[in-house]
């Protein structure tokens, strides 16, 4: 059972990138909730505004009007350096792009979130290694990025994205460059979480095949959020479908 106090609660949101002739306008009002222990899923077409929604949700990206709020508080009443210190206790983003830090090992990597929180650092390696068995990279903790397929790099930004058990996790299409079975793995990780520890989920994705592990998909259309579904119907597609074969 869902807790209906929303840990995402956007009104209006608007978000513009230039001015005159090369201005867009990614988010035209945008209107959504996320309850906590949902796992909400974005579709659209490329360039419709999820990333920069989910951006905004985050805190890494301010709006220009309306309100937004995650986990009760406002980023833009709190100034950036309370933001930066909330994200970093509450917040977890699994970025399109890794974002890994080719210097560090990849537990090092995973561990970057609780260092910031300035846990010690045996102690956040070893937080991180654990997390890292958990999304099947056990053995690979003193690696380099470099020596990591793109399916494993987007693992350790999952990994580095859990490792300081945030109450909101924010991915932009966290299983784009896995195989079915390992990115049906972590979604059955993020879905477990989300159920057990009350972590709010909303997943960017074009990856129809873990449509199945949404409570409900918000479907974006330039700028503006035109539908939103329980996922309850994607479920029972998948499963008729693995029936028959």
């Amino acid at each position: 059972m869902l807790d209906p106090t929303p840990a995402v609660r956007c009104r209006g949101v608007v978000k513009t990138y230039g001015i005159g002739p090369i201005e867009v306008k990614a988010l035209r009002g945008v209107d959504l909730d996320v309850a906590r222990g949902e796992l909400l899923m974005l579709v659209g077409p490329s360039g419709c505004g999820k990333t920069t929604l989910i951006s905004i949700i985050a805190g890494v990206l301010d709006r220009d009007a309306g309100e937004c709020e995650v986990l009760g508080v406002d980023y833009a009443s709190i100034g950036s350096a309370a933001t930066a210190r909330f994200r970093a206790v509450n917040v977890g983003f699994v970025f399109q792009a890794f974002n890994l830090i080719p210097a560090l090992t990849v537990a090092e990597n995973a561990a970057v979130p609780l260092l910031i929180n300035n846990v010690p650092r045996k102690q956040a390696v070893e937080q991180a290694a654990a997390v890292l068995k958990r999304v099947g990279l056990a053995g690979r903790e003193h690696d380099r990025p470099t020596r990591l397929s793109g399916g494993q790099q987007q693992r350790v930004a999952i990994a580095r994205a859990l490792v300081h058990n945030p109450k909101l996790l924010v991915c932009d299409e966290p299983t784009s460059a896995l195989d079915h079975a390992t990115g049906q793995r972590v979604m059955e990780l993020l879905r477990d979480l989300a159920e057990g520890n009350d972590l709010s989920l909303v997943v960017v994705t074009h990856d129809a095949r873990i449509f199945e592990f949404a409570d409900r998909i918000a479907e974006m259309d330039d700028g503006r959020i035109v539908r939103t579904t329980t996922g309850q119907a994607h479920r029972t597609a998948a499963h008729a479908l693995h029936a028959e074969k």
